[in-house]
């Protein structure tokens, strides 16, 4: 008799080696599939469609293909497709613009799968062929529009090449999503240059007129307070007399104030002239005045 302890070793090992065995050996006789997220499986035997199986999990194809299951994996194709969203850019489509100015339009734009039997069988190359279809409406749709439009109406600019692909795209299994006009660029460098170059003169242009009009602007503030300014003085001018003289009359009314004031303006004078003074004594200036007057009088004395 065996030993249990010799036998589990045994049962792991044939495990292992039977598990993926009879699993491939029921994967064959289409006994089960399991398809994945955003996955389609497309089973065709003898040249014809038998099932399409779209929805994620375990599928047991006996029950959904019928009978053909059993030999669809081995006499048939299992055509699997990712309905994933995908996206691409095609960059600098040549299109000219109505002034004949050579223009590149970089086009973005999403695609996914909608019908994967059109998608096996009715294009070979159904993603080529979407993008040279997106690329040939660009041109043939956004070619002789304005340069203004152009370069401003982008969101109608996708919308219109939206239009014209999705009827195509639909016939071959694929869904457009979104489209949009990501780049519009010039296509001639000497263009560019002669655009940048009038650019640079438009903005000193208008930066010389900003200048000379903060100038001017400047000028005419400074040209009237100046004007202001001479008005109110001419003004303090004209009246200076008329308050002088209403002053000098008030103060002429006391006569001690107005020899004080006087004698106060006398002293002030002759203190601001640059001149010598001579201070004579009070009690001599008689005695002074005589020997002054005679030797006037007798110059040789």
């Amino acid at each position: 008799m065996i030993e249990p302890l010799f036998i589990v070793p045994f049962v792991v090992v044939a495990c292992f080696i039977l598990e993926p065995v009879i699993l491939g050996v029921l994967y064959s006789l289409g006994v089960f599939a399991v398809v994945n997220e955003n996955e389609a499986r497309v089973y065709v035997l003898f040249g014809t469609v038998i099932g399409v199986v779209r929805e994620p999990g375990l599928h047991f194809l006996w029950l959904e293909l019928g009978a053909s299951a059993v030999i669809v994996n081995i006499f048939g194709q299992c055509h699997i497709r990712d309905t994933r969203l995908d996206q691409e850019y095609i960059r600098s489509n040549p299109v000219n613009s109505e002034e004949g100015a050579p223009m590149g339009i970089g086009v973005w734009y999403e695609m996914y799968i909608t019908d994967p039997v059109a998608h096996v069988f009715r294009n070979l190359d159904p993603r080529g062929s979407l993008r040279a279809n997106v690329s040939s409406a660009t041109v043939r749709c956004l070619s002789n529009m304005k340069l203004a439009n152009m370069l401003d109406n982008r969101h109608a600019m996708s919308l219109t090449v939206r239009e014209e692909v999705s009827p195509l795209s639909n016939e071959w299994g694929y869904g457009l999503g979104s489209v949009y006009i990501r780049k519009v660029h010039f296509r001639d460098v000497g263009m560019v240059k002669q655009i940048e170059e009038k650019v640079v003169n438009r903005l000193r242009q208008v930066t010389s007129a900003i200048r000379q009009d903060g100038a001017n602007t400047v000028n005419i503030i400074s040209s009237t307070a100046e004007k202001d300014a001479a008005t109110e003085f001419a003004r303090a001018a004209a009246i200076r007399s008329q308050i002088v003289g209403a002053e000098l009359q008030r103060v002429a009314a006391d006569k001690e104030v107005a020899e004080t004031l006087f004698e106060i303006l006398e002293a002030r004078q002759i203190l601001s002239a640059d001149v010598d003074i001579v201070v004579l004594p009070t009690r001599s200036r008689a005695d002074l005045l005589t020997q002054f007057s005679a030797d006037v009088r007798d110059p040789l004395k």
